[in-house]
């Protein structure tokens, strides 16, 4: 009977230890509030953690090595009477097949975070409820992070998980908080993050996405002219797409994510038409051309 209950109590921790989708890492700053009581920033730091690492954000059991690596940074600007003002940079990586390395796959800034917070408060997601706006957005980008993290190992596959930040962004819409609605200015919602995701008319980034990391990085080891060739080549997809769309806002989110990245992928090995890819990438992502110029010929 002992034995029964060890085998028994082994599978449920086995289940739930491997149940959790992200090893991510939240950091809550606030040097820029005078505030000399600084743990609700600790205890808000701690529940932030707790929240997004040990929910069960989808019906999928993830092994440990499968766990999406993620960053989430949160600048506290303001804060009075349980009022909090702020951003979020939000960072997440993917290994490398066959090498030592994992490369970026988002890094974003959100500088429209805001929300009320009480010490201790528990912080719950609900996919069907709208509890607060602080919880909803930390939910919004676990659902982008798991989106990304899928398109770049199969074709569209994070479509269950952006369809999950739609439906959280409708839910919000309705609170006033800002960030959840289209803007016309440089400075983008999260609507228009998960509707250009979604949205037929930026297909090549989904597909870009995927062919750059699957097809391209992970066989870099093994087949390092391919794999370059693969990545150049992918730069075409965005060149169409802004032919489109010449201001995309997806554009400026890959490249924030990986212009360093192409910088050292070019920068050695089996050469490629280089003055073709500086071209191009001058066309798609001029603000990052002093990194292009760092690719020699």
């Amino acid at each position: 009977m002992r034995n029964i209950v060890c085998t028994f109590l082994f599978f449920v921790f086995a289940v739930f230890s491997h149940a959790q989708e992200l090893n991510c890492v939240v950091t809550v700053n606030s040097d820029q509030v005078s505030q000399t009581n600084q743990q609700i920033f600790k205890t808000l730091e701690r529940s932030l953690n707790d929240l997004v690492n040990k929910n069960k954000w989808t019906n999928r059991v993830y092994k440990e090595n499968e766990r999406v690596n993620a960053q989430m940074f949160i600048t506290i600007t303001e804060y009075e009477s349980n009022r909090f003002k702020g951003t979020l940079q939000v960072q997440s990586s993917r290994p490398v097949y066959n090498a030592a390395y994992e490369t970026s796959v988002f890094n974003y800034k959100d500088n429209k975070l805001s929300f009320e917070y009480i010490e201790f408060q528990p912080l719950i997601f609900n996919e069907n409820v709208y509890e607060s706006n602080l919880v909803s957005v930390i939910a919004y980008y676990v659902y982008i992070i798991l989106g990304l993290d899928a398109d770049t190992f199969s074709l569209e596959g994070g479509s269950e998980h952006f369809r999950t930040a739609q439906k959280i962004v409708t839910q919000a819409q309705g609170s006033n908080s800002s960030g959840w609605n289209h803007t016309t200015d440089n400075d983008r919602s999260r609507f228009d993050l998960v509707d250009n995701l979604m949205s037929n008319t930026y297909r090549e980034y989904r597909v870009a996405m995927y062919n750059y990391h699957r097809k391209g990085l992970d066989i870099l080891a093994d087949n390092n002219s391919t794999g370059k060739q693969v990545i150049a080549g992918t730069m075409n997809l965005f060149q169409t797409m802004i032919k489109r769309r010449p201001n995309a806002f997806l554009i400026s989110t890959f490249f924030d994510a990986k212009s360093e990245e192409i910088r050292n992928i070019f920068s050695d090995g089996p050469k490629v038409d280089v003055v073709k890819l500086k071209e191009t990438l001058n066309n798609i992502a001029p603000l990052y051309s002093s990194t292009w110029n760092e690719i020699k010929y």
